[in-house]
């Protein structure tokens, strides 16, 4: 079994991401490309939002849950961390740069 997150590339109203679990990725990740998987994927396609597998764990339901129950899908996603982080990194580059020209007058 696997677990896996999907990572959409815009919001659809408040969801950025959908956890679910399978035994065959490839024909799930199919289901979900037609229109015919999970609701919430469902009206993604719709919407044209594009997604992407973001991670994938060995496990199955009982893991799935644990993961939901987190409620903390932005922070098991690496694409969203790497966001995050440039964000910061731009933040505190920023920073930097009024410091230098507080400094400079």
């Amino acid at each position: 079994m696997t677990v896996y997150l999907l990572h959409f590339q815009a919001n659809y109203k408040h969801a950025r991401h959908y956890l679910g679990y399978c035994q065959n990725l490839t024909a799930r990740l199919a289901q979900h490309a037609s229109g015919n998987g999970a609701r919430l994927c469902q009206v993604v396609k719709a919407a044209g939002i594009s997604w992407y597998v973001s991670r994938t764990w060995e496990g199955g339901r009982d893991l799935e849950r644990r993961l939901k129950a987190r409620h903390n899908s932005p922070k098991l996603c690496p694409i969203c961390r790497s966001v995050r982080r440039a964000e910061r990194e731009a933040l505190a580059a920023d920073g930097q740069q009024e410091q230098v020209s507080i400094t400079e007058q």
